[in-house]
């Protein structure tokens, strides 16, 4: 197994196992200190934000504490297709991007408040 793709396995077993533990520093482990990350979850989780895309290790771990706090909402059931979309640099997360399908727009449009109508 060449050094890039123990990398990878790394990533992949680590994210899911600290995700399902609830270990934000686990978590947290494995992302760079200036890792970007793209979620449409991240306007759910964290409205204030505006944006689907967090910059900075300290901001990722803010949104992956703020959702690992609430695990009765829907949005903790997800399933996993085998795809990871990453780019890695010296073995961490540098760039993380998560795509939603069918599944998840239906949980990302539940739980999303309905906006007031005048």
């Amino acid at each position: 197994m060449s050094h890039a793709t123990a990398d990878v396995r790394h990533i992949y077993e680590g994210w899911h196992a600290a995700v399902v533990a609830r270990d934000v520093d686990a978590l947290m482990a494995l992302y760079a200190d200036d890792a970007v990350l793209e979620t449409p979850l991240i306007v759910v989780t964290l409205p204030d934000h505006g944006s689907g895309v967090l910059h900075g290790k300290a901001a990722i771990g803010a949104f992956f504490a703020a959702g690992l706090r609430n695990p009765g909402n829907k949005l903790g059931r997800w399933y996993r297709t085998g795809l990871f979309f990453s780019d890695l640099r010296d073995g961490l997360i540098a760039h993380h991007r998560v795509y939603w399908g069918w599944v998840g727009f239906l949980a990302l449009r539940a739980a999303t408040p309905a906006p007031e109508r005048a």
